[in-house]
């Protein structure tokens, strides 16, 4: 995983970029540009041009650049996201259930080892309320039972069994 500032750079080098090509773009005079118009002496009428095949490629290739920056900005963001998250570390803690109480109060029930933890949380900070043995945490329906995972589509047969089995939210 690459490191906030060499992220930077690329980044920065876009910006630049951007900011380096703008004023070719307002050195055009805008509407200040003289017209250089034939005399009216002529006597064949002007032709006018077909729809130019040029500026549906400038098109295109803008709406690219434009897609491009997008998908590129997307994904520096969530990698600079990745890495200022906080992942846990170590496999003796585990979320069971939340219970939201009201603004900022919060039951949790959380793992740790082989005992259940009964955490409130609010304001204050956070209190520990209660501790259950595995034992008496499973007696009392606060852990559910672990069955070993059974592959249900070889189990059952048919296509609407697979698609049952598929789409069943667990």
């Amino acid at each position: 995983m690459r490191s906030l500032p060499s992220l930077l750079r690329p980044v920065g080098a876009a910006v630049l970029g951007c900011l380096l090509t703008a004023p070719v773009a307002f050195a055009a005079n805008g509407e200040d540009t003289p017209l250089h118009l034939p005399s009216g002496t002529s006597s064949k009428p002007a032709s006018s041009s077909g729809p130019g095949g040029g500026s549906i490629v400038r098109t295109i290739v803008g709406l690219l650049v434009v897609i491009g920056v997008i998908y590129g900005l997307t994904w520096v963001l969530k990698q600079v996201k990745a890495s200022k998250s906080q992942t846990a570390t170590g496999g003796g803690l585990e979320t069971l259930a939340t219970l939201p109480l009201g603004t900022n109060r919060t039951l949790h029930l959380v793992r740790a080892g082989e005992e259940v933890v009964l955490l409130g949380s609010g304001e204050a900070g956070v209190t520990p309320i209660r501790t259950y043995g595995e034992a008496e945490a499973r007696a009392l329906g606060l852990l559910e039972d672990e069955l070993p995972d059974v592959d249900v589509i070889s189990t059952e047969r048919g296509l609407l069994s697979k698609l049952r089995a598929w789409t069943v939210i667990r």
